[in-house]
């Protein structure tokens, strides 16, 4: 394992320096994994392990078309590759539990009983273990229970894989019956594309997931630029100006600075003018928001967010609902200004 200095704390961080693809591939050579759920991560997960050799196959209930239908056109075979969530369980050494966090509530009863001595159940997200007196799954002793969790979107999981770079993903084992779990989640790691894999445990992975979503990775980012382009708006800018001010600079230029070389590089390359209003502004945002993330911290831990999210996820008319709110915010005028500026980037003219 490599010893990387994050800011004065040192930690151990896997790379495929240390453990190599093909290391990984010796590990598993005598695995199936079965990927369950065709949703977010798992095309993503399934696709990467099938193209770096692995013996892969999907579980997917064909009552959901859609899903059973991406898989089909991804190539996997039904009776071959593609199967019913039962029927992959009980073919694989290795489940991957990637159905969404209320499927995995209303699975389980099935999957349980498909589960052997010596499989290994793994998550990407320490959701439904970590609640369990919400959810209901508790894994039978003779099981290992692993964890790999990309720090990205299923998308980002496929995109990086094909260019190269690979994603960073934390690890942990929550339950090692055979003494080969570690072994066997760093393989994983790897196997799904991992740039590096960083260590964690199931209740602090799902932690800092649930507060990061509903915070500066969604729910504040999306927050705030609605709260600057309103004031934009309010004070006569065109919604032009507006987006271009509170979002596409952001996305398309800053950003990028900051993920190549850090916010005070991206600070360092900006007009005197933005430095001083930056660095004078950064304390009363941070003094103005602390509270809330707090509140939102405090929410997650206690297990509100996930009563939330079982109940929404769990009713019949949740995709309706789900659709009805992206609509509207889709058709918000903020986005409107969004998809047509978008239009305007050079990579799409008119050629």
């Amino acid at each position: 394992m490599a010893r990387i200095d994050f800011g004065g704390t040192v930690e151990e961080v896997v790379t495929r320096d240390e453990f190599s693809l093909e290391k990984a591939r010796d590990v598993l050579k005598d695995e199936v994994i079965a990927v369950l759920g065709y949703g977010v991560q798992g095309p993503a997960q399934a696709l990467n392990m099938r193209d770096n050799g692995f013996r892969v196959i999907v579980g997917q209930s064909s009552k959901f078309k859609r899903e059973w239908d991406k898989a089909v056109a991804d190539g996997w075979v039904p009776g071959e590759t593609l199967f019913e969530l039962e029927e992959a369980a009980r073919q694989a050494t290795i489940v991957q539990y990637l159905v969404s966090d209320a499927g995995q509530k209303a699975v389980w009863p099935i999957l349980e009983p498909c589960l052997n001595a010596g499989d290994a159940l793994y998550f990407s997200h320490g959701f439904s273990i970590v609640y369990k007196e919400q959810t209901g799954v508790i894994p039978p002793p003779n099981i290992d229970v692993i964890l790999v969790a990309p720090k990205g979107s299923g998308a980002s999981v496929r995109t990086n894989f094909l260019n190269g770079s690979g994603i960073n993903s934390s690890y942990g084992v929550f339950q090692d019956a055979t003494g080969r779990a570690k072994e066997r989640t760093l393989a994983i790691g790897i196997a799904i594309g991992s740039g590096y894999l960083f260590p964690t445990t199931f209740e602090h992975e799902v932690l800092s997931d649930l507060t990061g979503e509903r915070g500066i990775l969604m729910g504040a980012l999306a927050g705030v630029m609605e709260a600057q382009y309103d004031v934009l708006r309010d004070n006569g800018h065109s919604p032009s100006e507006a987006f271009n001010e509170t979002v596409e600079e952001l996305t398309q230029s800053l950003i990028r600075l900051v993920g190549e070389n850090g916010m005070d590089w991206m600070y360092a390359n900006c007009s005197t003018t933005a430095q001083r209003g930056a660095l004078d502004w950064k304390p009363k945002f941070k003094a103005a928001t602390l509270p809330l993330f707090k509140d939102l911290y405090k929410s997650v831990r206690e297990g509100a967010e996930t009563a939330i999210v079982l109940k929404a996820n769990s009713a019949p008319d949740y995709q309706e609902k789900l659709d009805e709110e992206l609509r509207a915010m889709r058709e918000s005028e903020m986005w409107k200004a969004g998809a047509a500026v978008r239009s305007l980037r050079p990579e799409n003219w008119q050629k």
